[in-house]
C-alpha cells in the first residue's frame, strides 16, 4: 500500500503562464529576445544571426512591437531605417532568458557555449528564484500556491 497524495486543488481560471505563452509562445520570439539582450538592434543583424526569412522576421518584430516588448526607433532618415530596442516590459524577461540558457546548458547541450558575466565584478550571472521574505533560494519542491481573494 503506497502513500496517498492529496487531490490536486483547482487552479484559478486566470492563469499568468497561459497568458504569457499567448505572447511568447513561439520559437522565433524567444530567439529574437535573446538577440535583443545581446544588443542586436537592426533588422539586417537579426536576419544574419538567426537565418530567419525576411517575412517571418518582419512579422515577429511587428508583433513584439505591438505586444510592447520592443520599440521601433528610427536611426537613419534617407532611406528611413529603424532599430528595435527592448522596452521595460521586454527587459523584464531577462531572468527567464537566462534561466532557459542555464536549463539548456545543463540538460540539452554537452558544453557551455558562452558565459554571462557581471560588468561590475566579472562574476558569472545565473538565474535564481529567491523568497522575498528570507532571500533564500527556492526550488519547485518548496513552493505552495493559493488563489488571491
Amino acid at each position: 500500500m503506497g502513500s496517498t497524495s492529496p487531490a490536486p486543488r483547482q487552479r484559478p481560471e486566470l492563469d499568468a503562464v497561459g497568458a504569457a505563452i499567448e505572447v511568447l509562445g513561439d520559437r522565433w520570439t524567444f530567439l529574437l529576445l535573446r538577440e535583443a539582450f545581446f544588443r542586436v538592434r537592426r533588422f539586417s543583424d537579426f536576419l544574419a544571426n538567426l537565418g530567419i526569412s525576411r517575412k517571418v522576421l518582419s512579422e515577429r518584430l511587428d508583433q513584439l512591437v505591438a505586444d510592447g516588448l520592443l520599440e521601433r526607433r528610427p536611426y537613419q532618415e534617407r532611406p528611413v531605417r529603424h532599430e528595435y530596442r527592448l522596452t521595460d516590459m521586454g527587459r523584464d524577461l531577462f531572468t527567464m532568458i537566462v534561466a532557459l540558457m542555464q536549463w539548456g546548458e545543463r540538460w540539452v547541450l554537452d558544453e557551455r557555449p558562452l558565459n554571462l558575466h557581471h560588468q561590475g565584478d566579472d562574476g558569472r550571472v545565473r538565474a535564481v528564484l529567491v523568497c522575498d521574505r528570507c532571500s533564500g533560494p527556492v526550488d519547485a519542491r518548496q513552493v505552495n500556491w493559493r488563489a488571491n481573494p
